[in-house]
């Protein structure tokens, strides 16, 4: 199994430093094993763990969330259906962002489109000034 220091982890994932710290201090990250003279060191196992919370964050889960999250891993398989039920939830929330922005979107295109229209009849009629 590979060892890997902070600042190949930080690297690796994305994360900052001090955010690697901040999410060990809070409970995210579990023990963090640690060098004989007291460095950290992430295992493959870390850095799998640390992409379950990247996509956590990066789709909006709260960090309470994320540490409920983190709890109910650590305490065992007994609760699979309270991570689902989390989950669940999250995963709803994300479609509703999603169809959110696409409705935004749909208005940005709708500006585009109108943008475009208007600079092509404008670009139409300086072409037939050119043309008389």
């Amino acid at each position: 199994m590979s060892q890997y220091s902070p600042s190949e982890v930080a690297d690796k994932t994305g994360f900052s430093l001090d955010t690697l710290r901040y999410y060990e201090r809070i409970g995210l990250l579990g023990d963090i094993a640690r060098t004989v003279g007291g460095r950290r060191t992430y295992s493959d196992d870390d850095l799998g763990w640390l992409g379950i919370l990247q996509c956590l964050r990066d789709t909006g889960m709260p960090i309470a969330d994320m540490l409920r999250f983190a709890e109910l891993c650590r305490a065992g398989e007994d609760n699979v259906p309270a991570r689902v039920s989390l989950l669940e939830s999250h995963d709803a929330s994300v479609e509703e962002k999603i169809a959110h922005l696409r409705a935004q979107q749909q208005r940005i295109r709708g500006k585009i489109d109108w943008y475009k229209s208007t600079l092509s009849a404008s670009e139409h009629a300086a072409a037939e000034e050119v043309l008389t």
